[in-house]
């Protein structure tokens, strides 16, 4: 392979890189919605963003470049991806199913209610608050530390998720023997992916701010958009 050879391959990775995220809610999504639910700011949600890029494509490129040493073919390959694909749509299925049940019980804790109030002087009245009243601090640590545990559930599903168009364009320069441009097309393949994934995340983050606050509904909202993202891979979207 030559040169007028490599730069349109190189092309294409970029290309089907960026097209492959764009297409598919369940690469922004769900950061967008945690990053909504648990008021992670801008650095956090990238570094989480970039850390799950990471690895959704090192995975792929793991079993693409191993595949490719062992000689394995193109239906092996996208077999094994598609068996990956299927266990990622079902954990993110069960990841949304479970945030969304998580959000249904903080809603309904947040839920106002009066309760009678009756002074030594004989002075009655009623005041109105939460279930989780007197103990907005406890609770917002409790928040916190599962807004923090929430990013391995989501890593795990990225690695398992699988870079469907990458297997074939490896395929080809391995074919020829040229593994210097199976190594660039991993690299652009993945470059493309990740930088995609962050600037939809950003825009996406920025556009959210503007939307009005909805605190009692916002674990719910997130739960919500991540089942749904799981139910759009297992129906293959």
């Amino acid at each position: 392979m030559n040169d007028s050879t490599i730069a349109p391959l190189l092309t294409l990775a970029v290309l089907l890189g960026v097209t492959h995220t764009v297409m598919g809610p369940d690469h922004y999504i769900p950061f967008l919605a945690m990053a909504r639910a648990g008021n992670w700011n801008i650095v956090k949600t990238m570094w989480v963003t970039i850390l799950c890029g990471i690895g959704h494509v090192g995975s792929s490129v793991v079993i693409g470049l191993g595949g490719v040493a062992l000689g394995m073919a193109v239906g092996k390959l996208e077999a094994l991806e598609n068996f990956r694909g299927d266990i990622a749509g079902w954990l993110l299925l069960g990841f949304g199913l479970a945030y969304t049940v998580y959000g249904i019980r903080v809603a309904v804790r947040k839920i106002p209610h009066t309760h009678p109030h009756a002074h030594l002087d004989g002075e009655k009245h009623t005041h109105e608050h939460g279930h989780h009243g007197g103990h907005v601090h406890a609770h917002d640590v409790r928040s916190a530390k599962k807004s923090h545990l929430s990013i391995w559930p989501l890593f795990v599903i990225f690695v398992f998720g699988p870079c469907e168009p990458l297997i074939p364009q490896l395929m080809y320069p391995a074919a020829k023997g040229n593994w210097n441009a199976v190594i660039a097309v991993a690299i652009f393949f993945s470059a493309a992916t990740i930088l995609t994934m962050s600037a939809v995340v950003t825009a996406g983050y920025y556009g959210l701010r503007k939307l009005p606050s909805m605190e009692r509904y916002t674990h719910l909202a997130a739960g919500t958009a991540i089942l749904l993202c799981g139910v759009a891979v297992k129906m293959g979207f």
